[in-house]
């Protein structure tokens, strides 16, 4: 065995009770999240090019509805500007940011060495992925690295953060603060198996969770019964991940060539039925109304958007879904309270 993996396989599982440990990182995400306020991330497509100005015009519209801006890493095994390079533009605008990093393109040393660099420009919130693979891109031919999987990582960052020492076992004089986050797709199947997939990844240090676009919210919904079954809910803050469709066209090539997506047939059809000219809004109403669905499921953190090339109508969805302005918790208590006594 490496040194590296007896380090992982060593390493205990996180403690239980997310709410009372200390701050991971500090970050706004994470106070917003442990405020029991109703967290809004979304994902910043990296331009292709290298011109700051691009990422600062599609972030202003995003800041105003986000806690947090996901810069995505090469998503769907395509060149874009780096992740790390994202990261540090809207960080020196004063952006909150999530860097995603993906196992497919570095092995352990690059990813180490990644998020000790990230900590330094001030990242405070990670994504951990495995990563599409190459043949899903326009460039098919690239190698594959897939030294470690999103599960290695996770276990790897959470060494680095909380044991402070690398997988070599060399020690870190000062300890990356992050709040270790990772992906997970209700919809994959089986379906029974995917919260205990989510265990695993709570185990290897997940702190908060994003999930693949949520266009059935009956299986969503499913989901999180297994989930409060497993007590996960208690352990980690779930993010919902929603989106608005362009048109029925792009929800079919969504459905057929993004790995993951899963959208019904009605909803296709919903899209179909629509004049052309009012696509947009109908994609807009149909993000609206699964918003306000999944926050009504409980052990729901957040919503995570995901609005490709669309950046300029996250914050009308998210106003119209009536997320901000934001309710405390102990408002919701009282509406909740005014309620009952009513009834």
């Amino acid at each position: 065995m490496r040194k590296s993996d007896a380090i992982l396989a060593k390493v205990p599982a996180p403690s239980q009770g997310s709410t009372d440990r200390p701050l991971r990182a500090e970050s706004r995400l994470e106070r917003v999240l442990r405020a029991g306020l109703f967290a809004v991330t979304a994902e910043l497509n990296p331009p292709d090019s290298s011109d700051p100005q691009e990422v600062y015009d599609a972030a202003l519209v995003l800041s105003e509805v986000a806690d947090a801006i996901n810069a995505t890493d090469a998503s769907g095994a395509n060149v874009h500007m780096s992740s790390l390079g994202l990261c540090a533009v809207l960080l020196r605008a004063g952006y909150e940011v999530v860097m995603q990093i993906s196992c497919r393109d570095r092995n352990r040393i690059a990813l180490q060495g990644d998020l000790l660099g990230a900590s330094a420009l001030g990242v405070k919130n990670v994504l951990c992925l495995t990563g599409d693979d190459v043949t899903a891109g326009d460039q098919p031919e690239a190698k594959r690295v897939f030294d470690f999987d999103s599960l290695h990582l996770l276990r790897t960052a959470r060494i680095m953060r909380d044991e402070g020492v690398l997988l070599s076992g060399r020690k870190i004089t000062a300890p990356p603060r992050l709040l270790l986050g990772a992906a997970e797709n209700p919809f994959a199947p089986p379906l029974h198996w995917r919260a205990r997939r989510l265990a695993k990844k709570v185990e290897a240090g997940a702190d908060f969770i994003q999930t693949q676009y949520v266009f059935d919210v009956s299986v969503f919904r499913e989901f999180m019964a297994r989930v409060r079954d497993l007590g996960l809910h208690e352990r980690v803050y779930i993010l919902a991940g929603v989106g608005p469709l362009r048109s029925p066209k792009a929800a079919e090539f969504m459905r057929a060539r993004v790995p993951g997506v899963v959208i019904p047939d009605p909803i296709i059809d919903r899209l179909k039925k629509t004049p052309r000219e009012r696509w947009q809004e109908e994609g807009m109403n149909i993000c609206v109304e699964i918003i306000q669905q999944v926050r009504e499921i409980q052990g729901v953190a957040g919503v995570h958007v995901m609005a490709y090339r669309q950046e300029h109508i996250v914050a009308e969805i998210i106003h119209r879904a009536g997320l901000f302005p934001r309710i405390s918790p102990a408002a919701v208590q009282a509406k909740n309270s005014a309620h009952a006594s009513l009834a």
